[in-house]
C-alpha cells in the first residue's frame, strides 16, 4: 500500500492545489450538484480524485482527496477511490483453478506477491455521456498473451456516476464478451478522512481472519464485529479484513465535526472490507462482491461470494454515498 497520507484533522485541511495545475486539469472530469463536487480521473484507473462539499471555508472532504503523487505517478492507490474489476483484493500466489485449467496471473505487478484488485484499476478508462452532474466511464479488456499475468478473459466494465444534491451514486456493471464462462467479482475502494474521533458503524455477521499475507484463513467471531455495531474506532484494531454478510450499509462518522457519510449497496455487494492499519492515516471501508482469494476459497457461496458470468451475461449493482451534517 502507499505511504501514509497526512491526517485530515479538520474538514478543510486538504486543499486541492492540483486542480489548478495545467498539466493535471485536462485529465479531470468534475461533476457538480448543489454544494457537492466530484472530481474524476478517467485516465488513472477510472478513479475518483475527490468528493467534497464546497463551503465558505474551503472543501469539506467526504473522501480522502488524491495526493499530487497520485497524478505524477498515475497511482490509483493514492486516489480517493477506484473501481475493482474483475475481482477484489488478493488472489493467492496469483493463481487459481477454473474450468479445468490453471489461471496464472503472476507477473502482472511485481510490487505484489499476490495478484491484487484485478486489472481495470491499472488501465485508462474512457468518459462518455457527460452532463454537469453525471458521466459514464467504460473500459474494455482484450486479453494479450504477450503481457505476463494478463487476465485471460474478455470483458467490458462500466461506471455510471451520478451526483445529486444529496448523494453520490455509482452503478458498476460488467459483461462477459468472451465465448467461455468467466469468474468474476467487483467493488470500489474508497479512502475516508481518518481522525482520532472517526467511527465506523455497520452490521456484520463475522470476520475473515487472515494470515501474514492478508489472505483469509477462516471465518469467525472477532471483537471488531461487535465494535462495529457500537461505532468502531479505526485505532482499535489492526485491520485489513473482509466482513461477511453485512447489511449492505455502513456509516463513517466524524462526531467532533458533526457530520457523517452513509454508504449503501445493492446485492451482490454482500461483503465489506475494512483497511485500518495501526499508526497510519489510511481508512478504507470497501463494498465488494467477493471475499479475498474467492476463486481459491472454500466455503458456502454466501461466505465467499463472487460469481461466474456466462458468455454475454451482464451484471450491475449500485453503490450510494450520502453525506449528512448536523
Amino acid at each position: 500500500m502507499p505511504d501514509a497520507f497526512p491526517n485530515l484533522t479538520s474538514p478543510v485541511a486538504a486543499e486541492l492545489t492540483w486542480l489548478d495545475d495545467p498539466s493535471i486539469a485536462p485529465q479531470l472530469v468534475t461533476l457538480t450538484a448543489g454544494a457537492l463536487r466530484l472530481v474524476i480521473a478517467p485516465g488513472i484507473g477510472g478513479a475518483l480524485a475527490a468528493f467534497y462539499e464546497s463551503t465558505p471555508d474551503g472543501p469539506m472532504h467526504w473522501l480522502r482527496p488524491a495526493s499530487s503523487a497520485a497524478f505524477s505517478e498515475r497511482d490509483p492507490l493514492r486516489m480517493a477511490s477506484f473501481p475493482l474489476f474483475p475481482y477484489c483484493n488478493r488472489i493467492r500466489d496469483a493463481r487459481f483453478a477454473f474450468d479445468g485449467a490453471t489461471v496464472d496471473l503472476s507477473g502482472n505487478d511485481l510490487r505484489f506477491a499476490h495478484a491484487l484488485h484485478g486489472n481495470a484499476w491499472r488501465r485508462p478508462w474512457q468518459a462518455a455521456a457527460l452532463t454537469p452532474s453525471s458521466v459514464d466511464l467504460h473500459f474494455e479488456h482484450e486479453p494479450d498473451s504477450q503481457i505476463p499475468g494478463d487476465w485471460p478473459f474478455r470483458y467490458r466494465a462500466r461506471q455510471r456516476i451520478e451526483l445529486s444534491g444529496e448523494a453520490l451514486r455509482i452503478t458498476l456493471s460488467a459483461q462477459n464478451l468472451g465465448e467461455r464462462p468467466m469468474p468474476f467479482g467487483m467493488g470500489h475502494h474508497p479512502y475516508y478522512p481518518r481522525t482520532p474521533q472517526t467511527r465506523v458503524y455497520a452490521e456484520v455477521q463475522a470476520m475473515w481472519h487472515a494470515d501474514a499475507d492478508v489472505l483469509p484463513t477462516h471465518l469467525g467471531p472477532h471483537p471488531a464485529v461487535d465494535a462495529l455495531r457500537e461505532g468502531l474506532s479505526p485505532d482499535a484494531f489492526e485491520l485489513d479484513n473482509n466482513f461477511a454478510n453485512w447489511a449492505r450499509g455502513a456509516t463513517i462518522a466524524w462526531p467532533d465535526e458533526h457530520r457523517q457519510l452513509t454508504m449503501t449497496a445493492e446485492a451482490p455487494f454482500d461483503h465489506m472490507v475494512i483497511f485500518a492499519p495501526a499508526d497510519d492515516a489510511q481508512l478504507c471501508v470497501e463494498p465488494v462482491t467477493n471475499t479475498t482469494d474467492c476463486f481459491n476459497a472454500e466455503g458456502p457461496h454466501e461466505h465467499v461470494g463472487g460469481c461466474v458470468l456466462q458468455p454475454g451475461e451482464e451484471i450491475a449493482a449500485t453503490l450510494t454515498w450520502t453525506p449528512k451534517r448536523s
